[in-house]
């Protein structure tokens, strides 16, 4: 599973990771932190909205160990 990097504000620790690749997209689960809490959704990904958010820059791919220091 890949996970990514959300873009934020300051220290932003938000991240979102493939659950599952399907023909026209990804169901993903993000984490975000909200001061201490995680809210944590599961959703659909368009292939189309995914490409354009990594070309833009909202999502970076991190590694398996930057995922635990963020998590």
């Amino acid at each position: 599973m890949e996970s990514y990097a959300l873009k934020g504000h300051n220290d932003n620790k938000d991240y979102m990771t493939i659950v599952k690749e399907m023909d026209d997209g990804y169901v993903v689960r993000i984490v975000r932190d909200m001061d201490g809490y995680e809210d944590v959704t599961t959703d659909f990904m368009s292939k189309a909205l995914f490409e354009s958010c990594v070309r833009t820059g909202y999502l970076t791919k991190i590694g398996v160990g930057d995922l635990a220091v963020t998590a």
